[in-house]
């Protein structure tokens, strides 16, 4: 396999190309390294190859002409990926994808990128190693490199080894352990000097697990799961990010069609919906908001059948997600509520409808770590002012993008609280 380096600084490769298993790959035939400088393909005098880009700003632009050239000279059975922060993300299974590849040039970008129209010019693939910013392409080339080189056959010693590492299989690797055996006073697992090799198979899966589920649990969306592997996981203790998620279904201060503010009675499918949503996400409650003393007393009978009533035997599964529902007359009794749970005043997420909203699902799980959530959703046509005024952040909406977005409020929390969650913990 042949990789051309299209890089105006072709010694950053020198040591990493040089040692290691990379430069055995060389020796051994497997690997080929090419080097190509755009430098080489400029015709003036101080060897050009960057200007300034049209509509002005800071910095520089890679000029369409060097670069050119420069691929140009490859082999005509190249794929070329160009390595720039607009790129899809460089994954393993990208990795594997081109090691299939004869040759394969990578573009090292600097200073600003290159010029737009050299992606018209050739089929560039942009490709990015990473939600970061690094002085040129370089780097994230190396990275490239090492990780499509371990998938040609024969570069590694032990081939088990490539499939046995993160993300080969979609989990993360399990822990490893060398001599000596106890190490200040740290043992070895006993399940790996046992010698009992279905054991330590067993070990090893249910590690990999466990080290995926703490660090990366996006993954196991996408891992090779089995039922057993589901029910390991189901087991494990520990803290949860959805116990700090609360829903919260304000009936007043809401609006009407004509952005009215008013207060809309309770809905028995909201009731039961959101309450199955909070108990399958397992959260940390359910709380339904109306200052109106009828609608409480109709919500306490509602319940008081599933809970205590005739449906508790009927339907056990609906008097268990029903068990979560608090009703409240408002909003600061709820916070006031958390607060002297939990010892931490919760934070407001508001829920709309309309507009681009404030920020993502990703805050909301980086605000559940260290906090209490009020997830705040309207009924009638979406909260008033004054409760949007106290929110901390506005979630986008579901079809933020989309011109229709009407969803129910029961749908719109179940995908609400699906995207902030999912499976993770």
């Amino acid at each position: 396999m042949r990789f051309h380096l299209i890089t105006l600084f072709p010694e950053f490769f020198e040591s990493p190309l040089g040692c290691g298993l990379l430069s055995k790959g060389v020796e051994k035939g497997l690997l080929e390294f090419n080097r190509v400088n755009p430098r080489d393909f400029t015709t003036d005098a101080h060897r050009t190859v960057d200007d300034r880009p049209y509509g002005g700003g800071p910095g520089m632009v890679m000029m369409c002409d060097p670069l050119e050239k420069a691929l140009k000279s490859l082999p005509a059975n190249t794929r070329m990926l160009l390595m720039s922060p607009r790129g899809k993300p460089f994954t393993q299974a990208m990795a594997r994808e081109l090691a299939k590849e004869d040759e394969v040039a990578v573009v090292c970008g600097r200073y600003e990128g290159v010029d737009e129209r050299l992606l018209s010019l050739f089929p560039l693939e942009p490709v990015c190693v990473g939600d970061f910013v690094l002085n040129g392409g370089e780097a994230g080339a190396l990275c490239l490199v090492e990780a499509v080189s371990r998938l040609v056959p024969g570069f590694m010693g032990h081939e088990d080894s490539a499939l046995e590492e993160s993300f080969s299989q979609g989990l993360l690797e399990y822990p490893h352990y060398t001599r000596p055996e106890v190490y200040k006073d740290i043992k070895v697992p006993e399940i790996l000097t046992s010698g009992d090799h279905a054991k330590i198979a067993k070990w090893r899966k249910e590690m990999a697990l466990v080290k995926t589920l703490e660090a990366r649990p996006e993954m196991l969306g996408h891992a090779a799961i089995t039922e057993k592997d589901a029910d390991f996981l189901r087991e494990r203790p520990g803290f949860k990010l959805s116990r700090n998620l609360y829903p919260v279904l304000i009936h007043y201060p809401v609006l009407n069609k004509h952005g009215e503010t008013v207060a809309v009675s309770l809905t028995n499918l909201d009731v039961h919906d959101i309450a199955r949503v909070s108990r399958t996400f397992g959260l940390g409650g359910y709380f339904i908001a109306t200052p109106l003393k009828d609608q409480r007393l109709l919500l306490k009978r509602l319940l008081t059948h599933w809970l205590d009533g005739p449906g508790k035997e009927a339907n056990p599964d609906r008097t268990e997600a029903l068990s979560v529902v608090r009703v409240r007359t408002g909003l600061d009794e709820i916070r006031e509520e958390i607060e002297a749970k939990t010892g931490v005043a919760p934070r407001l997420v508001a829920a709309t409808a309309s507009g681009a909203g404030t920020m993502g699902m990703s805050k909301v799980r980086e605000w559940l770590t260290d906090s209490p959530v009020l997830l705040v959703m309207g009924t009638g046509s979406g909260l008033a002012p004054e409760i949007m005024e106290q929110a901390h952040g506005v979630l986008r909406p579901i079809r933020f993008l989309g011109a229709y977005n009407h969803l129910s409020v029961r749908s719109a929390a179940a995908v609400l609280v699906d995207r902030v969650l999912g499976d993770w913990y």
